[in-house]
């Protein structure tokens, strides 16, 4: 695994361990808690400030990690934070898919200065991005046999997503005017593009994404299924077991009910990118776009007839993801011409 450490943010791991202690031994109804062994994730969780921890009572122990609410780290504009708690409650209770057990929310920001929540620690390995899994580390050295179960469970934990009821969910409602469907989706990210609106140096590029979503307004499916959506549903954000089996469906920061494909749409497209090695080969043991579709579509028992639509509106999802975390970081990676050929509208 990397060495990297990605948190957006980081802090002093021994006065965390103190406030945290004492936060934890109320919960527990018990004398005290010993904090030991806190660290954050290497080489993932980019978005969200993630603390591993053990814990240690009389007469009891636990493998914890807490997940603490961005500050000035704001990749999204909209604030989901505890929905994200609550939808990872409602599906680990449901037990289709595979949930890091989460134990208890803090809304108030007087523990560690902001909200946060406390999930019992899954135990496995994650497919890293720093550096990309493909390129290096346990993914990389795994026979194509092992790759193949990787990929295969992961698709059905995808699939196993659209078995929950949208009804067990309703608290993830968007605005009236966009309360679930595309629509509500449809919303996020015109108010995205807004939202990058307000930094100068992005203004081009929202004149391109604009034109994108303009251009994809012309064949809007009216017939997609509905669905629970992850947000960012990629063999990175789980967690996967010595047997290469799926321990953990992980980061669900951007839930909403905008229905089947979304997610679908941006594990494939995902794949795309990270399973094209660097000479033009695809990363042997990975299933293929149209292996990876027959899959979902057999374990979710759900069309994928409008997914190249939702494939475009993929790309500018991650287009405005990826100009967020350049103002974020003060970067530039993107130029103009290369947007709009990406988005079709150069």
């Amino acid at each position: 695994m990397s060495d990297i450490i990605v948190a957006p943010e980081t802090r002093d791991l021994d006065e965390l361990a103190s406030a945290l202690s004492g936060w934890l031994a109320g919960k527990l109804g018990v004398p005290a808690v010993t904090l030991s062994d806190l660290a954050y994730p290497r080489g993932a969780g980019q978005s969200h400030e993630t603390i591993l921890f053990s814990a240690r009572w009389y007469g009891g122990a636990l493998e914890g990690v807490v997940r603490i609410k961005p500050g000035g780290f704001t990749v999204f504009p909209d604030d989901l934070f505890e929905a994200q708690y609550h939808v990872m409650k409602a599906l680990h209770a449901g037990g289709s898919v595979r949930i890091a057990e989460p134990l208890w929310l803090e809304e108030d920001p007087a523990i560690l200065g902001r909200p946060f929540f406390v999930m019992r620690k899954a135990v496995g390995r994650v497919p890293v991005s720093v550096p990309p899994y493909s390129q290096s580390g346990w993914v990389f050295e795994a026979s194509p046999a092992q790759r193949r179960v990787l990929w295969e469970d992961g698709v059905r934990q995808l699939a196993a997503i659209q078995l929950a009821d949208p009804a067990d969910f309703t608290f993830l409602a968007g605005p009236d005017n966009a309360r679930d469907g595309l629509a509500q989706e449809w919303d996020k990210y015109r108010r995205f593009i807004a939202w990058l609106d307000e930094t100068p140096a992005s203004r081009p590029f929202c004149r391109i994404l604009e034109r994108g979503m303009d251009k994809l307004a012309e064949t809007m499916p009216a017939d997609a299924p509905v669905g629970l959506v992850w947000g960012d549903a990629r063999l990175g954000n789980m967690m996967f077991g010595d047997d290469f089996r799926v321990v953990a469906v992980m980061d669900w920061e951007q839930p909403s009910l905008g229905g089947a494909l979304h997610d679908l749409a941006w594990f494939v497209t995902m794949a795309g990118h990270w399973h094209r090695r660097p000479d033009g080969s695809w990363f042997e043991g990975m299933g293929s776009r149209e292996e990876t579709i027959a899959l979902w579509e057999e374990v979710s028992g759900k069309s994928a007839a409008h997914l190249p639509w939702f494939e475009a509106f993929t790309r500018v999802k991650t287009s405005c993801t990826g100009l967020r975390l350049d103002q974020l970081r003060g970067t530039s990676t993107y130029v103009e011409e290369a947007l709009a050929k990406r988005l079709g509208v150069d």
